[in-house]
């Protein structure tokens, strides 16, 4: 298990159709005291955060999971009011997975369909790592 810090990512540009209401803030000041109460149960290392844009506009709002090693998860069509409790499941989940990989039927409530992509950790080479492998 990574001891970097787990990143959160909200999309604070997303709106729903035809409004102006643009959810992502509500989403993070819902989902920050949410993780604080879990806190025992989840861990304190995750650092929820707005992003201006994830291109999930057509699914509103947007939650991005990271860290270092790890892959990252998208979803969508999160919603403040019904997905605090499952994004919350997940936090916890994906703070214990060693490489942030979950199938679909593994995720918590709402997150099992709503997953956007599911991007692998990136293997970054060094040219140290280079000159040992040659």
């Amino acid at each position: 298990m990574s001891t970097d810090t787990h990143k959160i990512l909200v999309c604070t540009s997303c709106r729903h159709k035809g409004t102006q209401c643009r959810p992502g803030y509500e989403l993070i000041r819902k989902l920050r005291a949410a993780l604080k109460i879990a806190a025992p149960l989840v861990g304190d290392d995750f650092e929820v955060s707005g992003i201006a844009c994830m291109a999930g506009c057509s699914r509103p709002c947007t939650v991005a999971y990271r860290a270092s090693e790890k892959a990252t998860y998208l979803f969508g069509d999160i919603d403040a009011d019904t997905d605090i409790d499952d994004l919350v499941a997940f936090a916890k989940q994906y703070r214990e997975l060693e490489d942030g990989w979950c199938n679909s039927t593994q995720r918590p409530g709402k997150l099992r369909k709503s997953t956007l992509a599911r991007i692998p950790a990136a293997l970054i080479v060094t040219e140290a790592d280079k000159a040992v492998v040659s």
